[in-house]
């Protein structure tokens, strides 16, 4: 029941950030459009130049020609619309690809894997969320491999960065480090934004419970990530000063 809890809230944070995804892949599919455009009008451009060779034109007028339909140029920007129509499926590959191994259900048991890579694979999901609100600092530590539900982390991860950057008005900062203390791994998530009122903080981690307006949010993002650490072995603090930001440091051991 706990795991089909878990893919629910998973696949629920995935609809919300729909649009942002959809977004991220609109852009590169635009230039992507653009160029197979422009590639049409090249072809025609040199399709009119072979037939003028073809029908026995003399030089000079074939060069007047060539430097007419800038036949030239057309032969240099075709290696660059191509290249950049290549880097931009390559991205479209790599927003779906994300996104795939974040909605998928979790495997069963843990796995070894790098947290910073974690961090990294979760910021790529949700960065049209983050980018217009936060500046992203990273501080990323030198980690070992963790046993753990990667997938899992990821969610914690999400929720964490999305509730950051929705505690921030207009624009601020958001940082993210971590490191290793005591056989324990750290990974700090810390905001600028409104901060939490200290009646707030007792009750953050209770099911459905959210200062929220309607719609963005279930209630159930935080409990949901203090279930999946607790279920790690670990435990996630919170610090926080009303008006000036907060700080969600998740810690779990680093079993060997």
């Amino acid at each position: 029941m706990r795991a089909f809890v878990f893919q629910q809230e998973k696949l629920a944070s995935v609809g919300q950030l729909a649009a942002g995804v959809a977004h991220e892949i609109n852009n590169p599919v635009g230039f992507i459009s653009s160029n197979l455009s422009t590639l049409h009008k090249y072809i025609g451009k040199i399709t009119t130049y072979l037939a003028a060779a073809d029908s026995g034109q003399s030089s000079e007028e074939l060069r007047q020609l060539r430097k007419k339909l800038k036949i030239d140029f057309i032969f240099t920007d075709i290696r660059d619309l191509i290249n950049e129509s290549l880097e931009g499926t390559e991205r479209v590959r790599e927003i779906v690809q994300n996104l795939k191994s974040f909605s998928r259900a979790e495997e069963q048991t843990f796995v070894r894997a790098d947290i910073n890579e974690c961090l990294e694979k979760t910021l790529k999901v949700i960065w049209n969320e983050l980018k217009y609100k936060a500046t992203i600092i990273k501080e990323y530590g030198r980690l070992p491999s963790v046993k753990c539900y990667p997938q899992q982390l990821n969610q914690v991860f999400m929720n964490l960065l999305i509730n950051a950057v929705q505690a921030i008005d207009t624009k601020g900062e958001i940082t993210i480090q971590t490191w290793q203390e005591d056989k324990e791994i750290h990974v700090a998530i810390s905001d600028t934004g409104q901060g939490i009122a200290p009646q707030n903080l007792s009750q953050l981690f209770e099911p459905f419970y959210t200062t929220k307006e309607a719609g963005k949010g279930t209630g159930l993002g935080l409990s949901i990530a203090h279930d999946i650490i607790r279920q790690h072995k670990g435990r996630i603090d919170v610090i926080s000063r009303p008006g000036k930001g907060s700080t969600f440091t998740v810690i779990i051991p680093d079993a060997e």
